[in-house]
């Protein structure tokens, strides 16, 4: 018996509550596609570098995914929670019919199981198919050998899936038995009789709290974009994000004190149509969803700021790679090792004497030396960079020291400054094809692409700044910073080099490091990959010679650059996509079982408005417009909050995003939400049409 009415039921439940149940279906099919996406074949062709990157994204989607079922788990408990508080009177129907507590917990244990079971199934399916559209868009930003591309189902993921999803539904069950053994058989009979007691606040009061609201987001706005500079702590951080937090709560706790007043006092507005009766329904529902409102106003705000900050940052890094990687390798090594070296931390390096004279030789002797083939290379230029610890950063802006200081006072002014020749860097700049400079004997030129960095020398440069370079004064020959870079990286992060003529006594006791350009001898992927291997492999002669007698030469390729940039913004970007979708829909889920649930509680007001008069056109609006307000009060405010947050994340990543490449990556969250957000807006407005029909 109790079995065919849980069936019965359940079948009901999938019919009136499709919001509920296809949030858990959709949750279900997100989980299992970001826990599979190791699980493609064609992902065992990418480089070990790569594979260690897919290692790491997988390890860190597995941390997030827990977080991500907390989140799923908090969403199907509050959820549940609605459907009972939707079916007391039925629950009170069986009780008089002498069903116990026991019985209905099993009733409810039972319909658990079934949807569960029912939504698991089906969510995997469709797992199962859109990880393989995921799959592939991983295989292709991997650059993987898409030859190999095949439709794999993974029995980890799917495991993993079921286990954490078998906790979450034991977690509901386990509240909706606490939840029936709490009710009485009385308020279960009389629970649509109930309505909300509201309280009704103070206008003036209201108001006072929403100025207070303004002033503690607008400060808040002001402390992570106009302020950001001055944000170099946790705690600093902290305290903007908990005054967005308290100014929300507040602006939606405020809103329903004087919205009603003020529009009552416009007497063509408030009695035109049914705006009497939508006004009353908002003003009473935000009172009493102060909290939810403000939740899912933040998790909204995460959501626009998360995806839009990564899906930038990852669009301005891949834009950037072509042109910060034009040869296929830089090698560096310090030169002149003293005897011994003292670091800032006071530990102490003693340098041998092999290692002490290979410092002061070229890299290609050193290469050489080691049994290195430079047949293997073409394109080789060298050049040394000069350090002279009487001109450094303190120095170079000691016009406006102080200001600097003020502004940024974590940065290491005791470094000293790069210096290189022109003739050695036009050597580079050729190579890399980027513009070349000339210089007369007392000039000199800041070179200069780190966009922070910049605006400061230039503010320097652009009065004029005098420079003793190795006992001798120079000029700058331009009031600003010229773009241009020596070392590859994955983005324009040089923060300063200066330039001197030839003539400049630049000695070798100054020399700090010398730097080799090339390019590989060879014109296909794999034989470049192959020349990579003899000069990064740890089995490989060259490597191993170098080991062997202490020395040691850095590099970086435009391989290793690009798979490291790859792999860095393609790990951001899914763990944005995947925690940004997941709170899209927890969001907009309990919007749209909220608003279901009101729906069925004021179907005998709509009743009413049909005694009175409204056709179904009119009802309808007045459902639309209630519906729309509820879901956009909170939509708009974290837009407003996203604004600030977005442009805070563009000041942390400063140099690595920019406005214009920020812009794609914002329409594609506008199109996200859209879609997300807006199919359950006419889910919940088509279902509550349907609700507040089947009552008339």
């Amino acid at each position: 018996m109790l079995f065919k009415l849980s069936f019965a039921n359940m079948k009901r439940s999938i019919k009136d509550y499709t919001i509920y149940f296809l949030t858990l279906v959709l949750g279900v099919a997100i989980f299992y596609i970001f826990n599979s996406l190791d699980s493609q074949e064609a992902m065992q062709t990418v480089s070990s570098s790569t594979k260690e990157i897919i290692k790491l994204m997988i390890s860190m989607l597995g941390m997030v995914s827990v977080f991500v079922a907390v989140v799923l788990g908090l969403l199907i408990v509050y959820a549940n929670n609605f459907l009972i508080n939707r079916r007391k009177k039925e629950f009170g129907v069986y009780m008089t019919l002498g069903m116990g507590k026991g019985q209905i917990s099993k009733i409810i244990l039972l319909e658990t199981i079934f949807i569960g079971i029912l939504s698991l199934a089906i969510g995997i399916i469709i797992g199962i198919f859109a990880s393989q559209f995921m799959s592939a868009l991983v295989v292709k930003l991997f650059e993987a050998d898409m030859s190999k591309f095949s439709f794999v189902f993974s029995k980890d993921a799917c495991i993993k899936t079921c286990v954490y999803y078998a906790i979450m539904y034991l977690a509901v069950m386990l509240f909706s038995t606490i939840t029936i053994s709490r009710y009485k058989l009385i308020n279960l009979l009389t629970a649509t009789k109930k309505n909300e007691k509201v309280t009704m606040k103070n206008w003036f009061l209201s108001i006072l709290v929403f100025i207070i609201a303004v002033c503690i987001l607008g400060f808040a706005y002001y402390k992570v974009t106009i302020d950001a500079n001055n944000i170099d702590s946790e705690e600093k951080i902290l305290k903007p994000i908990l005054m967005g937090i308290v100014g929300t709560i507040l602006v939606f706790w405020s809103l329903s004190g004087f919205i009603l007043k003020i529009i009552q006092s416009l007497k063509n507005v408030y009695l035109k149509n049914t705006n009497m009766f939508i006004l009353r329904q908002i003003n009473n529902k935000i009172n009493t969803t102060v909290i939810s409102m403000s939740i899912i106003c933040i998790m909204l705000f995460f959501t626009i700021t998360i995806l839009s900050a990564s899906l930038g940052m990852r669009n301005t890094m891949q834009s950037d790679l072509k042109d910060m990687t034009p040869v296929d390798v830089n090698l560096y090594k310090t030169a002149n090792l003293p005897e011994k070296s003292v670091n800032r931390y006071g530990k102490e390096t003693i340098y041998t004497k092999e290692q002490r004279d290979d410092s002061k030789i070229s890299l290609q002797e050193t290469l050489v030396n080691n049994g290195f083939n430079m047949n293997l290379l073409k394109d080789v230029v060298e050049i040394a960079i000069y350090a002279d610890n009487n001109l450094t950063w303190e120095v170079f802006f000691s016009k406006k020291i102080d200001e600097v200081k003020a502004e940024f006072p974590m940065l290491q002014y005791g470094n000293a400054e790069q210096i290189v020749k022109i003739s050695d860097y036009n050597k580079i700049a050729k190579l890399y094809d980027i513009e070349q400079y000339e210089l007369n004997d007392d000039e000199y030129i800041v070179i200069c692409d780190f966009k922070t960095m910049k605006n400061l020398r230039n503010n320097v440069l652009k009065d004029g700044n005098i420079l003793k370079i190795a006992g001798k004064e120079y000029k700058s020959k331009y009031n600003e910073c010229k773009s241009g870079f020596i070392f590859m990286s994955t983005s324009h992060v040089n923060t300063g080099i200066i330039l001197v003529p030839d003539s400049c006594n630049l000695t070798e006791e100054i020399k700090e490091q010398t730097l080799l350009v090339a390019n590989y001898n060879a014109e296909t992927k794999v034989g470049k990959e192959d020349i990579e291997k003899v000069l990064a492999n740890s089995d490989s002669g060259l490597v191993q010679s170098l080991a062997s007698k202490g020395l040691e030469i850095d590099g970086l390729t435009k391989i290793t650059i690009i798979e490291s940039s790859v792999g860095i913004a393609t790990i951001v970007t899914f763990i944005a996509i995947y925690i940004g979708i997941i709170f899209l829909i927890a969001s907009a889920a309990i919007l749209a079982l909220k608003q279901l649930t009101e729906s069925s509680d004021n179907c005998q007001r709509y009743a009413i408005l049909r005694k009175i008069g409204c056709d179904e056109k009119m009802i309808n609006t007045t459902l639309f417009i209630q519906i729309g307000v509820f879901f956009g009060l909170p939509l708009i405010l974290a837009i407003i909050h996203s604004i600030f947050g977005i442009q805070f994340c563009m000041s942390i990543l400063s140099g690595l995003a920019s406005k214009e490449e920020l812009l794609p990556s914002i329409i594609v969250t506008v199109i996200i939400i859209a879609v997300i957000y807006g199919a359950y807006f006419i889910a919940t407005y088509l279902e509550s049409k349907n609700i507040i029909s089947d009552e008339n």
